[in-house]
């Protein structure tokens, strides 16, 4: 109804349109591709196509809620989606072989295709955010617009020590844990864990621990780099080495924002995400 009104009249309307945008529901479903069932949840009905990909552990469910519940309904179709192993793609497993976010980005991408979308942005949290970076770079002609927060395109020892410290889930906060704990069990969150602090660890061992650095000048399209300038996980270096390395690329830098700053600062992100989407 929204989209039948006149711009001018319409002005009022979008003041208030995101009570408007929750009618929209949010579907779940899975669908093969690359021999899993991945399973993705989906909203809105706008021309623009956005992937949400997130991070270590985490699923559409868990890392999203603000974004499939708030971002413009009527611009947008927004799919956030569980990478093999993670959230609701189980089986199979989780496991991290070298080429773990090679094998993400390719998933990621063939699921777009596989629910017919031609040409989609993507919007990277994290270990998300890297895979978006090697899809934007593998794919330029199916990427719209690039997102990426909390991400790195590579592992220092600095990292690999930070990585370790919270390797121990039972040490996590009760809040961060909990989700994940009842999403899993227990036993495979931890264990997970574990097995994602060894996998992302070996990049150390890379010559300038590399994950993705060469692929950054392939990226053609617009990128926004988003950075909270307290995120304990992820240091600042990394997010002006991809700001450096991306051609006109756009830096953002969160002065109270942490590693969630997505869900902590939800409508300040959603905002900035959606004006450079538009």
């Amino acid at each position: 109804l929204l989209q039948l009104q006149p711009p001018a009249r319409a002005a009022p309307l979008t003041a208030r349109g995101p009570a408007a945008c929750y009618g929209t529901s949010i579907t779940s479903a899975k669908i093969q591709v690359n021999g899993v069932h991945l399973h993705y949840q989906q909203t809105g009905e706008g021309s623009h196509a956005v992937l949400l990909l997130p991070g270590m552990l985490g699923s559409g469910q868990t890392d999203f809620g603000p974004q499939l519940k708030s971002m413009n309904k009527q611009l947008f179709t927004v799919v956030a989606w569980d990478p093999r192993g993670y959230g609701k793609s189980i089986p199979p497993s989780r496991d991290f072989p070298p080429d773990f976010f090679e094998r993400d980005a390719k998933d990621a991408v063939d699921l777009m295709q596989a629910l017919k979308f031609k040409k989609f942005s993507l919007l990277g949290w994290s270990d998300g955010g890297i895979t978006a970076l090697i899809a934007a770079a593998r794919y330029p002609n199916l990427i719209h617009k690039l997102v990426v927060w909390g991400a790195n395109a590579s592992v220092t020892q600095e990292d690999v020590r930070i990585y370790n410290g919270i390797r121990d889930v039972s040490k996590w906060s009760e809040k961060v844990k909990k989700p994940l704990e009842e999403l899993y069990g227990h036993k495979y969150f931890a264990e997970t864990c574990e097995a994602w602090v060894d996998g992302i660890s070996r990049f150390a061992e890379n010559s300038d621990g590399n994950i993705c650095q060469q692929l950054l000048p392939d990226i053609k399209c617009p990128t926004f780099i988003i950075h909270g300038e307290k995120d304990p996980l992820v240091p600042q270096a990394h997010a002006e080495y991809i700001h450096k390395h991306i051609k006109g690329s756009r830096l953002l830098l969160m002065p109270e924002g942490k590693h969630n700053l997505h869900l902590r600062f939800a409508k300040d992100f959603n905002r900035e995400v959606e004006n450079f989407l538009r």
